[in-house]
């Protein structure tokens, strides 16, 4: 509303025009400008360990290039709750993030940060009546995470990579956040028939809700991958864009993967549909993506419109 009295006010200082066309050049103006910034809600979900509060600068980079949208960054499951499980989380956003989409008759927008990336997937699998236009997923572990990160040995000290499957493939071990996409590549079996999230929503195992799941994810409209090689935390950082490790931790690309050639959850008809966009950014570590302005407008400015 401030954008449109604005432009009334500065079309009746340079029109200097009066009767029916000095009333009609400042209506227009500010119908104009009303629908240039007609932006759509923006949604943001945070990732492990993190707040809403740590969402400023990305916060102020989209008001600040598309003025007057509507940003909310979702405060829930903060610090270590972020630890819960992964379909408690999903939930728990899904009940928050509900009524936003509810009041956006155009629909909104995601961006989903880290760990949050997996949350807004099982949000979109699951919610049949979701409006998100684009999906922007920020340096998160799509594809599963296996690495000696920093998270890991403070989350674990008595684990390594190479061990940790024996607590997260356990039913104990999937109350953690963490275990439900850890993806150990050596351990694909116990992985496929323990994993309570991430094999699910990848259909890597039988899923009678995998057809509907499919047909919910497949309604957004555009799917952008954000990551690079100096994340130093999604691992392998080509996670981030679908792509993972195989038994001899050789990276396969995603357009090589089996859940994107058999099309499992919709990335093969993205892909043809031209709305899957990959965004590679170097030089940015982890902590980092969401108050980096480069990658913002180089990655997300103009999925936001």
């Amino acid at each position: 509303m401030k954008g449109s009295l604005s432009a009334v006010r500065s079309t009746r200082r340079r029109g200097g025009g009066s009767g029916a066309a000095g009333l009609l050049y400042p209506l227009l103006g500010a119908c104009l400008w009303a629908a240039v910034v007609g932006y759509k809600p923006v949604i943001i979900v945070h990732g492990l360990f993190d707040s809403s509060g740590d969402f400023k600068n990305l916060q102020r980079f989209i008001n600040e290039s598309h003025p007057g949208t509507n940003v909310t960054v979702i405060d829930l499951f903060d610090r270590s709750a972020s630890l819960q499980p992964m379909w408690k989380q999903v939930e728990g956003f899904k009940a928050a993030i509900y009524p936003i989409m509810q009041n956006a008759a155009d629909g909104v927008h995601f961006i989903c940060y880290s760990q949050g990336g997996l949350v807004c997937r099982g949000i979109l699998s699951t919610l049949s009546d979701h409006n998100v236009q684009s999906f922007i997923s920020l340096s998160s572990p799509q594809a599963g995470q296996y690495g000696d990160t920093d998270y890991l040995r403070y989350l674990f000290p008595q684990f390594v990579k190479s061990n940790l499957f024996h607590l997260c493939y356990t039913a104990m071990g999937q109350r953690i956040s963490i275990c439900n996409y850890w993806n150990d590549p050596h351990h694909r079996d116990m992985y496929v028939n323990s994993s309570d999230y991430l094999a699910l929503l990848n259909s890597e195992r039988p899923n009678p809700n995998s057809t509907e799941w499919k047909k919910n994810f497949l309604k957004i409209k555009k799917l952008v991958l954000i990551g690079g090689p100096d994340d130093g935390v999604i691992t392998p950082w080509q996670s981030s864009q679908f792509g993972f490790y195989d038994d001899n931790e050789t990276v396969v690309e995603m357009q090589h993967q089996d859940i994107y050639l058999r099309d499992a959850f919709g990335l093969k008809t993205l892909g043809a549909r031209g709305d899957l966009i990959v965004c590679t950014v170097a030089g940015v570590e982890h902590v980092f993506w969401h108050s980096n302005e480069t990658v913002f407008h180089t990655c997300m400015e103009k999925w936001l419109e």
